[in-house]
C-alpha cells in the first residue's frame, strides 16, 4: 500500500470562506493574489472547491491550478467540512514553475488580439472604476450605461465574476482571463485587463475588454442596422457576425506567429504574420464600411456633452504610446492641467483624435516627434495634431477628406476612409477638420468643435 502524499500545506477556513490558519507556501500565495490574512480566500479555485464543499457538506479532491503574476501553480487539495461550518484544507503535490519569458512585443500584440475579439470596452482609473464604458453588443449596453451612471465603483460590482463570491477584492492579476456573467446575457464573458503604467510600480489605470466564446442567440443581441441612405455597405447587424471569426483566426495567426503554441520553421511562422496581417486589414475595413454607414446615414446626430478636449487628447496618446513607442516616436501631448472645455460627444471625439494621432504616427519616420495643441480661435476650440511626416501637396490637401482617397499609398492597411469619416463626425458635432501642409514639412490636422460656456462667454 502506498503511503500518503506529503502535505504542501494546511489551512483552515471559516463558514464565510475566510483564510482564518495557513501555512506556507499557500498563506504566501494568498497575500500574492491580493488577499488578506485572515481574508476571504483569494485563490478562485481553492474559493470554489471550498465553497462547493462547505455548501454539500461533503469531503471533496482535486487539482487546481492558478498563477500570481511570475509563477504557475498547480497542487492537489483536500477539502473537509468541519462542524462549526468551515473547512480544513490539506495542499499536497505543490508545484511552481516560472511563467514562461514574453515574447518582445507579445504583451502588446495579445492586447491588440482582446481588443479585435471584444464586444464591450472602457477605460478604468487606478481603482478600476470606468472612465469611459461601450459596447458594441446591445446584450452589454446596460452594463456600460450602469457603469457610467456609477462613476467611482469597481467595474466588479456589475458583473458577477466565475468562482468568486460577490464583493470579494481580487487583485487584477486574478481578474486578468476571468470568465464573468452579466445580467441580461445569457453568454460567458472573458476578461482581459490591460494595465497602463507611466513607469514602475502599480498601474495607473487599466483597458477593460469582454469577449465571448460565442455567438448571440438572438437577433436582439447584435445592433440594429442603420439606414445609409437607403443602401447598406455591410449592415451594423452584418458587422459583428463577421468580425468574430476574422478576430479569431488573426488570433490563431498570432499564435502560431510568435510561437506561443510550440516551435515551428522560419517560413511557416512568415506564413501566419500574412495571415494574420490580412486578417487585421480585413477587420479594420469592416470597421471603417460600419462606421461610413453610420456617419452616412440620413438620421445620424451626435450627442454633445461638456468635455475637456485636452482630457480627450491625453487619452488618444495614451491609447497609442505603446505603438508610438515601438516605432520610436515620441507623442507629445498636452500637459496634465492643461485645459480646453467643449461641446461635442467624447467618444467620437476620441475617435476622431484617434484617428489622426494613429496617422502620424503611421506616416513618421523613426525617432521624431508628433505633437497634439491645444488653441481657441473665436467661438471653436480647437486639438492640432500635427507630425514630421513626409507633409502633403497643395492639390492632396483637399483629396486627403475624400472617400477612398489614399493619395497611391499602399501596403499600408488603410481603407482611405478614416479622415472622410472624422470630418463627417466633425461637422456633424458643428465644427470641422481640415489640414495645413507643405511636401517635406509635416501635416497639421485641425479639429474644431464649439467651445465650453466658459470660453463662450469670455469672448
Amino acid at each position: 500500500m502506498s503511503a500518503p502524499p506529503t502535505a504542501a500545506a494546511q489551512a483552515k477556513s471559516d463558514a464565510e470562506d475566510r483564510l482564518v490558519s495557513a501555512s506556507e507556501p499557500l498563506r504566501g500565495l494568498q497575500e500574492r493574489c491580493g488577499g488578506e490574512f485572515p481574508g476571504t480566500i483569494a485563490i478562485p479555485a481553492l474559493l470554489e472547491a471550498v465553497r462547493k464543499a462547505r455548501q454539500l457538506g461533503m469531503k471533496l479532491a482535486r487539482p487546481f491550478t492558478t498563477r500570481d503574476g511570475a509563477e504557475a501553480i498547480t497542487a492537489w487539495v483536500e477539502i473537509e467540512p468541519e462542524p462549526e461550518g468551515g473547512c480544513k484544507i490539506m495542499v499536497s503535490h505543490w508545484q511552481a514553475r516560472p511563467l514562461p519569458a514574453e515574447v518582445p512585443g507579445a504583451v502588446s500584440r495579445q492586447a491588440e488580439i482582446d481588443r479585435n475579439l471584444a464586444e464591450f470596452h472602457a477605460r478604468l482609473n487606478a481603482n478600476q472604476a470606468a472612465l469611459t464604458a461601450g459596447a458594441e453588443a446591445n446584450e452589454l449596453k446596460g452594463l456600460a450605461n450602469a457603469m457610467l451612471a456609477s462613476r467611482g465603483k469597481p467595474w466588479t460590482d456589475f458583473v458577477t465574476i466565475k468562482g468568486a463570491v460577490a464583493g470579494q477584492a481580487l487583485h487584477w492579476r486574478l481578474l486578468d482571463g476571468a470568465e464573468v456573467e452579466v445580467a441580461g446575457s445569457d453568454r460567458l464573458w472573458r476578461v482581459s485587463l490591460l494595465p497602463l503604467c507611466a513607469g514602475e510600480g502599480e498601474p495607473e489605470g487599466f483597458d477593460l475588454t469582454l469577449a465571448s466564446d460565442t455567438l448571440p442567440t438572438s437577433p436582439s443581441a447584435i445592433a440594429a442596422p442603420a439606414k445609409a441612405n437607403g443602401a447598406r455597405l455591410i449592415g451594423r447587424d452584418v458587422a459583428p457576425v463577421l468580425r468574430q471569426p476574422i478576430s479569431r483566426i488573426i488570433a490563431n495567426a498570432e499564435t502560431i506567429r510568435t510561437r506561443l503554441a510550440g516551435p515551428i520553421a522560419e517560413e511557416y511562422s512568415n506564413y501566419a504574420a500574412d495571415i494574420a496581417a490580412a486578417g487585421q486589414h480585413l477587420l479594420a475595413l469592416i470597421d471603417d464600411l460600419t462606421d461610413l454607414e453610420v456617419v452616412e446615414s440620413e438620421d445620424f446626430i451626435t450627442a454633445p456633452d461638456r468635455i475637456d478636449l485636452a482630457d480627450v487628447a491625453r487619452r488618444a496618446a495614451g491609447i497609442l504610446g505603446v505603438r508610438a513607442r515601438e516605432q520610436g516616436i515620441l507623442v507629445d501631448a498636452p500637459r496634465a492641467g492643461e485645459t480646453l472645455p467643449a461641446v461635442a460627444e467624447f467618444r467620437r471625439v476620441l475617435q476622431v483624435l484617434l484617428n489622426l494621432v494613429g496617422n502620424a504616427i503611421r506616416y513618421s519616420p523613426a525617432n521624431s516627434q508628433v505633437w497634439i495643441r491645444l488653441a481657441q480661435e473665436g467661438q471653436m476650440a480647437q486639438v492640432i495634431v500635427a507630425d514630421q511626416g513626409p507633409g502633403l501637396a497643395e492639390d492632396q490637401q483637399s483629396r486627403v477628406f475624400e472617400k477612398f482617397e489614399r493619395l497611391g499609398r499602399s501596403g499600408d492597411g488603410g481603407s482611405g476612409l478614416g479622415l472622410y469619416i472624422s470630418r463627417r463626425l466633425a461637422r456633424a458635432m458643428g465644427g470641422d477638420l481640415t489640414v495645413e501642409s507643405a511636401p517635406g514639412h509635416g501635416a497639421r490636422f485641425i479639429l474644431s468643435v464649439p467651445c465650453g460656456t466658459e470660453n463662450q462667454s469670455g469672448s
